[in-house]
């Protein structure tokens, strides 16, 4: 590296830097300011502050290692603090007294990767603390941490004078005997990961590496993290007797581990608690009755209470896969239907060839470039264009059950999880339908994989008894219990939208904006939507229609485009992920792909969603009271031609939605950052 990623001037000995959490960590990001590894300090500050605020950094033995990743930060930075007063930094043995701030560049490459965790591995040895507790001078420090974080190679011996070679020894030893007699070790395999996977992944690999070296352990680790991963070998997979997954996200390649009993938890257990952990698996190892890794592998509440990963958690988890899942193909989909209304019109996704055919399906189907329509090239090429769009989108309902009941029950969920949703798309239930569908299906997909079966039977269980009796069973479940209830509420919200439309336009304008901001592409959202579809379809579709069309996507398009601009006016309330998301939210929202929203409402719905509808309320009743027009379906800004010429007011409205939107969730994040902190094991960085 071409800078050292510490020096003397970011180093505080024996220093009062404050009497709280907030002033160790903005005197430290001061030092990496006026060493001009900062641009902008309150960036560094606000990014270490909020992931403080979500999970305290204290480690036991009185350390703290506040971090954060920021634009500001132009090189991998470390700044120590050994306080003389100590600051309580969240750790369950006491305040801290050794503070490394561990400031990382956003873009950080894996080799600024590798000298991060190096030091988070360092500071598991309890001689590297001590060291640092008794270094003279900053000038030592900064030797310790250098020679931490990259060790000098040792010197190579000088190679001996030859002599002779010695007789073989006479004693002679009964191998065979001492083999059978001497115990057995017990091998054990960890994971650990953790979100940035720039500290925590790290230190709880060597915490456990050190407290199975006490317990006389074999132990192997993989670390699934920003500086790389080494995947085990087959043979220590197979030879392993039990495995650990200290994680905090979900576990890469974990079928590989199918069949071996397994210790579960978070990665600050990994940390604070490493020789409970070898011992819970030195246990599990000789236990007929221990948990295994299995496909689609779950936890008892029991297992849950113990491990830290409760049901809330594993339903996060699998609802968040579904949805990553399913954006490809909404934003495929969307796109190339807008790009279909630009180039062949809006009229491409009317209806009024059948109920199950649009134009554009009709023109792509019965056309072909050497049989033209009668509005030529570009008709067809725009009806293709909406053909695949609308084909795409159409499998964003299945894509979504598929990958929830995937993340329950890894492959024997997916053809399960795929037939919920269509069955939903089928009896109505979209949306909502679609997560009811898969999460019926991942489970009874995994409760199946549970049965004992006969040792001839254990090979067709996952790929022909799982999927058989799953889809089966979720099938009769959503056609015979909630194909009913489902299509009844979306009947019910579409009437009550019909029966409001003789009422004060700015109320519908509100109503219009709540809903479709409510579930951000579900039940509700799409209620509003198929109305506005509807009106257009209608042979005497007139300026109330048009204006009802207008209001119905002005909002939908507020919640990407509101996420967006609030990761950029304030991107430390953010996760990475969710920092990238919102960038592809910019041209979500753009083309009026509502889900784009999903990924951040899904972490966080009770500080997302309210402001999303309060910005969408704004923008539709703004888009009433100025009585925008709109004859397209989709398309977003891609179909400003059609809005009468209105598109100008269209605009205003949705930039002044998107604001009140934007500035609504900095608030309520805000709000969640002060909120008090969580136990050290109950989330980690």
């Amino acid at each position: 590296m071409s800078e050292p990623i510490i020096t003397p001037s970011l180093v505080l000995l024996d220093a009062d830097a404050g009497a709280d959490t907030d002033a160790v960590v903005r005197r430290l990001a001061g030092l990496v300011g006026q060493a001009g590894r900062s641009t902008d300090p309150a960036d560094l500050i606000d990014g270490a502050l909020a992931r403080e605020a979500s999970s305290p950094t204290g480690l036991p033995g009185g350390i703290a290692i506040p971090h954060a990743r920021a634009e500001s930060v132009t090189v991998a930075t470390l700044a120590m603090a050994r306080l003389s007063n100590p600051v309580d930094f969240g750790a369950p043995d006491g305040p801290a007294d050794i503070v490394f701030l561990i400031a990382a560049p956003a873009g950080a490459g894996s080799e600024h990767m590798k000298v991060l965790s190096a030091l988070a591995r360092a500071l598991v040895r309890p001689e590297f603390v001590q060291s640092l507790r008794k270094a003279p001078d900053a000038d030592t420090i900064v030797d310790l941490v250098t020679e931490a974080v990259a060790p000098r190679p040792a010197p190579t011996p000088a190679p001996e004078p030859a002599a002779a070679t010695p007789e073989p020894a006479t004693a002679t030893v009964d191998t065979a005997t001492d083999a059978a007699d001497a115990p057995s070790r017990t091998s054990v395999l960890a994971i650990t990961a953790c979100p940035t996977g720039i500290a925590h992944t790290y230190m709880a690999a060597d915490a456990l590496k050190l407290a199975a070296e006490r317990a006389d352990v074999e132990f192997a680790v993989e670390t699934q993290g920003s500086s790389g991963t080494t995947p085990f070998t087959a043979r220590q997979i197979a030879d392993a007797d039990a495995v650990i997954f200290a994680t905090d996200v979900g576990v890469k390649g974990r079928d590989r581990f199918a069949g071996k009993p397994v210790v579960e938890s978070g990665v600050k257990r990994g940390i604070n608690e490493p020789d409970a952990m070898i011992a819970e698996a030195v246990a599990v190892s000789t236990d007929p009755h221990a948990r295994t890794v299995a496909a689609g592998d779950g936890e008892s509440s029991a297992d849950e209470a113990a491990n830290g990963v409760g049901i809330g958690g594993r339903l996060k988890q699998a609802l968040l896969t579904g949805v990553s899942y399913m954006i490809p193909f909404v934003a495929a989909g969307g796109l190339l239907m807008a790009l279909g209304f630009l180039i062949a019109g809006y009229e491409i996704g009317s209806s009024n060839l059948s109920p199950d055919m649009s134009d554009g399906a009709y023109v792509a189907l019965n056309n072909s470039l050497w049989n033209l329509p009668a509005g030529g090239l570009a008709q067809y090429i725009g009806g293709v264009c909406f053909a695949i769009g609308n084909t795409a989108m159409g499998l964003m309902v299945a894509v979504l059950a598929g990958y929830i009941a995937y993340a329950i029950a890894d492959r024997p969920g997916l053809a399960p999880g795929f037939t919920a949703g269509v069955i939903a798309v089928t009896v109505g239930g979209g949306f909502i339908g679609g997560i009811v569908g898969g999460l019926i299906a991942g489970v009874i997909a995994l409760w199946i994989s549970r049965i004992p079966l006969p040792q001839w039977a254990r090979g067709l269980q996952p790929v022909v008894i799982i999927p058989l009796i799953a889809t089966l069973v979720t099938g009769v479940v959503m056609f015979m219990l909630l194909a009913r209830p489902l299509s009844w509420v979306n009947t019910e919200l579409e009437d009550a939208l019909n029966s409001m439309s003789g009422t004060s336009k700015i109320v519908l304008g509100i109503v219009i904006g709540l809903m479709m901001c409510f579930d951000l592409g579900g039940p509700v959202n799409k209620a509003a939507y198929a109305v506005g579809v509807a009106g257009l379809g209608t042979a005497g579709a007139s300026i109330g229609q048009w204006e009802f069309m207008a209001a119905v996507m002005a909002a939908g398009m507020v919640p990407p485009l509101a996420l967006a601009l609030a990761t950029v006016l304030r991107p430390s309330l953010f996760t990475e992920p969710e920092r990238e998301n919102g960038k592809a939210a910019w041209l979500l929202g753009a083309s009026f792909i509502s889900e784009g929203a999903i990924p951040f409402a899904a972490a966080d719905p009770f500080r997302v969603i309210p402001p999303m509808m309060l910005g969408g309320a704004v923008t539709g009743a703004l888009t009433m009271a100025m009585s925008v027009q709109l004859r397209a379906p989709h398309g977003g800004v891609f179909v400003m031609f059609a809005m009468n010429g209105t598109w100008w007011k269209f605009l205003i409205a949705i930039v002044v939605g998107m604001v009140v939107a934007a500035v609504g969730v900095i608030v309520t994040k805000q709000i969640k950052a002060g909120a008090p902190r969580q136990t050290p094991d109950a989330v980690s960085a």
